[in-house]
């Protein structure tokens, strides 16, 4: 008759109970990290700088999702249903909130969740007004293009790192490590940009813009818009309404016109011909894929090209 209360016996059965801990923890862990993963925020946004906002903030911690595909025009996008749907998988939306995504709100009440959280990123922001063609004319509304300045951004890049915290507060603390490194990488490329501008005489010249989006941009360089060409976004002027800009656009001595890269238009080409003045192509950040790198990738070419047109007017 085998001793089961011998030492060697009482050795096997505590090695046995040693042996099958790590296992019965590791399999009990499992779940657990599949819960944890299913809790990760899921995050909406509706632009493409936004995206890259929140994906430097959070990182591999929670998901971005956008809300309209790439390669609709946001200005023009009316809500699908497909997109409408995915309004009801998130946990909260991050919005521009002062007129760039207007649409959001409409997808919101018809979605299953009209109560999702919003999160509005320009709440921090001093907002400028915009006008259309003939800058000091009546029917003044709030430029909504803040995401094209690099100050403007970092405001709103540190607003939803807040209020992300506020909901995951397990990830508070990561959301604002990444967003001031994020910020930091913003900074340096305004201060090279700047930088580049030390040696250069001051920008002692009027400008012009195809339409009221590079406000927020070009007083990053102490740049005025004297004129703006369309009449809002997308909407081209009529004869009459050209003729005015052109005829302005002389009597102002406007020397350099900035374009929108994306938008080619038949009567910009008119503009530089009947004027001679310089043009410029800008990025508008709501074309192609969404990416982390986006936004620092697009506004640093929009900060070159305004280094280079101040370079060549001076």
């Amino acid at each position: 008759m085998q001793d089961h209360n011998t030492p060697i016996a009482r050795r096997r059965r505590l090695l046995s109970a040693l042996g099958l801990a790590p296992l019965g923890l590791a399999s009990a862990s499992l779940p657990l990290r599949a819960l944890a993963q299913a809790k990760r925020l899921r995050i909406g946004v509706t632009l493409h700088p936004y995206y890259s906002y929140v994906a430097n903030i959070v990182g591999n911690l929670a998901e971005v999702v956008p809300v309209i595909p790439a390669g609709f025009n946001p200005h023009a996008y009316e809500p699908r249903t497909e997109d409408i749907k995915r309004i009801g998988s998130l946990d909260v939306i991050v919005l521009n909130g002062v007129g760039h995504d207007d649409f959001a709100g409409r997808m919101i009440k018809a979605s299953e969740k009209p109560d999702l959280k919003v999160i509005e990123a320009n709440a921090q922001v001093p907002l400028l007004a915009a006008v259309g063609t003939g800058r000091g004319t009546s029917g003044k509304v709030v430029n909504p293009h803040t995401f094209l300045s690099v100050t403007a951004s970092i405001s709103q890049v540190n607003t939803i790192a807040r209020e992300l915290g506020k909901l995951d507060s397990a990830n508070a603390s990561a959301y604002t490590a990444n967003a001031r490194a994020y910020a930091q990488k913003l900074r340096k490329l305004r201060a090279d940009a700047l930088g580049q501008l030390v040696k250069t005489p001051g920008a002692d010249f009027r400008i012009a813009t195809i339409h009221g989006a590079y406000d927020y941009l070009l007083r990053e360089f102490g740049l005025e818009v004297a004129a703006v060409v369309e009449p809002a976004h997308g909407i081209e002027p009529s004869p009459a309404q050209l003729k005015g800009t052109i005829d302005q656009i002389r009597s102002l001595d406007v020397k350099v016109i900035f374009s929108e890269m994306d938008f080619p238009s038949a009567y910009v080409d008119t503009i530089r011909r009947e004027t001679g003045v310089r043009l410029y192509a800008l990025t508008h950040i709501s074309h192609g894929p969404y990416t982390a790198e986006k936004f620092e990738q697009e506004i640093a070419k929009n900060l070159a090209t305004v280094v280079r047109a101040i370079q060549e007017a001076a």
